[in-house]
């Protein structure tokens, strides 16, 4: 690795690996043979021991996706002395969700568009920039912006799961590239994929999955060799064309399953199930573990007639880590339809439940309900809901592992409320597992949403196919907003996986708060909508140290060490779902910060100046057309400007003149295509843009006067 970049390990390190017996005391150190650390099975299997336990190898920093660091030397006594040792501006108001990677001191970033820069960890001396020359065109071709997750490592080189699909290798050194493998085919009515997760490398093999369900893909998960960038293998999550007959991929065996579960013409509009984010490795039971996505499009009476389960959407599915092959799965979802996935973080454990030992596998998706899942056998231990309300389903089955859904569950012409919603009662924000405490902690939120299905369906290509209703019945779906909006709420939550029950939680104003990392020091650290940083005690939740940082982080914060100093790092830049109660959300620009224990001296940038609410203009189209312009922002823009034109990246109730003067150009023209806005030419036509700048009119409008009032 870089020169001067060997460190000794020095601090407290407690072990939660079994089988080793750590013996240093508190203030006690260990030193480290001056040799770089080699990304491989080996370190990545004793992650927790003296020559790496102060690196951070992998995106959840072990194969587990547990999040937890043995480092204790910042801890829950002397936690107050942290400070800002170094920042780096990453020069972009866009949500920046990346975990970094820390590798022999050398600190390894992606921000948005997948530029990767290595940092001198101790210092923030910039080392080298990798910039994959993605096309601005990606921030709308991909479903939720040009942000990623993370990287990953192996053998001197990073791997980087591009957004236009191309997974790179580059040399860890200096950021030479490598190799490049294109993931999917772009091309035809159902090329709109994209890669906004973490690529993964089990044991020589770079995993990586794609999005893309809402505008209309089949997903599936594919493996590259490490070394070379040769494919190994191919898994579809949901069966293709049946007159096609198999695929000649991995996944066959498994298609045979999902088949019978599926009708109608799914595979015109792609089906859906694309594995965004969420992977875990078992290398000793040698299984991959793949979450899925949902259905496209999202209505199950358009998808698949309203018959079948449709396997393998929200799923839990074990594939064999040299093949592919197809071991087990359990649904969490069948006849979805409420845009619920199961891509939310994987977490594996051992533990105790009932007496007896488990190896277990966990995760708390989007429909409300915190799973625990043999994960031998994928058989169902329990499940049990973790939000106040829900609204889908009153409770699992464990005789048969399948929901037992509410009376009106399943959606219909007439407009309903459903919490859990899209906007999930946990998204794709980490979670983590502290076996000192043997809680799980994440961030919940309580957002509901309104559902209804359309009179017909037509998929156009790049567009959010969802078969949604939206304009029916409007003073229906008022009152059902104002429900929504009264209702939300957003936690930190602390829960036990062996008795399915909350240990604690932290309420916060809004949803909104980011990924948690957990310590052996007995620190819960998370970023905060409040835009601050704050730590908390694992154990009981008790609040022990916060700073503001202008930013709302919602990326996974990691810590390592390097020369005897323990650090926290985490990127800090908001995006991501809509909160209905926010009101407009100024922030500084992202930043990776990093702090340690007595840092002085560095401080952050005065935020900028709060800008004057414009106020919108007269409004002077027909009620038609804004209803028209309803419809066709819901299928072509709430991703990332927000359900009923409120939050998301930018508000556009509050446009500038300026920006009113220009809609039509920045659209179709892509005027302002450098910040991210490309052209919809190929999408939408002069008379559609007309319809939704009427309609955003007519939301600035209706919302102007409290949210002036607010401002204030």
């Amino acid at each position: 690795m870089v020169e001067g970049m060997r460190r000794s390990i020095a601090g407290t390190v407690l072990c939660a690996a079994a089988g080793l017996a750590l013996t240093a005391a508190l203030t006690g150190a260990w030193a480290q043979d001056p040799q770089d650390t080699v990304v491989n099975g080996q370190a990545m299997r004793q992650a927790d021991a003296p020559a790496q336990v102060g690196d951070w190898l992998s995106y959840s920093r072990t194969w587990d996706e547990q999040r937890f660091s043995p480092l204790a030397q910042i801890n829950d006594g002397n936690v107050q002395a942290l400070g800002l040792a170094w920042y780096a501006d990453l020069e972009t108001y866009r949500g920046v969700q990346a975990s970094p990677l820390v590798i022999d001191g050398v600190l390894y970033n992606e921000s948005i568009f997948n530029i990767v820069t290595a940092y001198d960890g101790k210092t923030g001396r910039k080392l080298w920039t990798y910039d994959p020359k993605v096309g601005s065109e990606w921030a709308r071709l991909a479903c939720c912006g040009p942000s990623s997750r993370g990287i990953a490592a192996w053998n001197g080189k990073l791997y980087i799961g591009a957004l236009d699909g191309r997974l790179i290798a580059i040399d860890a050194r200096d950021g030479r590239e490598l190799w490049s493998a294109q993931t999917f085919d772009g091309s035809g009515p159902l090329g709109a994929y994209s890669i906004t997760g973490a690529p993964r490398v089990y044991d020589g093999k770079v995993v990586i999955g794609n999005g893309g369900a809402d505008y209309g893909v089949r997903g599936f998960v594919v493996a590259y060799d490490a070394e070379t960038g040769k494919r190994l293998w191919k898994f579809y999550t949901v069966p293709g064309n049946p007159a096609d007959g198999p695929d000649g991929e991995a996944s066959d065996s498994a298609m045979k399953i999902a088949l019978p579960t599926w009708h109608g013409e799914w595979w015109k509009y792609g089906g859906g199930g694309t594995a965004w984010d969420s992977f875990a490795y078992d290398p000793d039971l040698n299984l991959v573990y793949i979450g899925t996505g949902n259905g496209s499009p999202h209505m199950w009476h358009f998808r698949s007639d309203g018959k079948g389960d449709n396997l393998f959407l929200c799923s839990i599915v074990a594939v064999d880590a040299d093949t592919g092959e197809y071991k087990w799965h359990y649904q969490m979802v069948p006849e979805e339809e409420w845009d619920y996935t199961c891509t939310q973080p994987i977490m594996l454990a051992d533990m105790q439940i009932a007496g007896q030992q488990r190896k277990v596998l966990m995760q708390a998706p989007k429909n409300g309900f915190f799973y625990v899942i043999d994960r031998v056998t994928g058989k169902l231990i329990s499940a049990k809901s973790y939000v106040s309300e829900n609204t889908w389903a009153s409770s699992i089955d464990l005789a048969t592992g399948r929901p037992v859904l509410q009376p009106g569950a399943h959606n219909t012409t007439t407009p309903h409320l459903m919490s859990p919603s899209w906007l999930a009662a946990h998204s794709w924000h980490p979670m983590a597992y502290n076996p000192a405490t043997g809680l799980v902690y994440f961030g919940a939120q309580e957002q509901g949403s309104t559902y209804a299905l359309a009179d017909s369906f037509t998929f156009v290509p790049h567009r959010s196919n969802s078969g949604q209703g939206y304009g029916n019945e409007p003073e229906l779906r008022a009152r059902l907003q104002q429900e929504a909006n009264a209702k939300e709420k957003g936690y930190l939550l602390a829960w036990d996986p062996r008795t399915q029950s909350e240990a604690w939680r932290v309420p916060y104003a809004h949803p909104g708060s980011g990924g948690v990392l957990a310590t052996a020091g007995n620190l819960l650290i998370q970023g905060t909508i409040d835009k601050t940083l704050a730590i908390y005690r694992a154990d009981n939740g008790k609040k022990l140290w916060e700073m503001n940082i202008d930013q709302a982080p919602v990326a996974g914060p990691i810590t390592y060490m390097v020369d005897g100093e323990q650090y926290i790092a985490i990127n800090a830049g908001w995006g991501g779902s809509p909160v209905y109660n926010l009101g407009p959300f100024q922030t500084s620009t992202a930043k990776l910060l990093v702090f340690k224990l007595g840092a002085k001296g560095v401080t952050l940038p005065p935020p900028p100046p709060p800008s004057a609410l414009p106020r919108p203009p007269a409004l002077r189209a027909s009620e038609a057309q804004v209803g028209e312009g309803r419809a066709l922002y819901a299928e072509t823009c709430n991703r990332c400007h927000g359900d009923n034109a409120i939050g998301g990246v930018k508000d556009l109730r509050f446009m500038t003149p300026e920006t009113h003067a220009q809609f039509n150009d920045i659209v179709l023209r892509g005027i302002r295509a450098d910040r991210g806005m490309a052209s919809f030419a190929d999408v939408l036509t002069t008379s559609e843009v007309e319809a939704i700048h009427a309609y955003l009119i007519a939301r600035g409008n209706e919302d102007y006067q409290d949210m002036a009032a607010k401002a204030q």
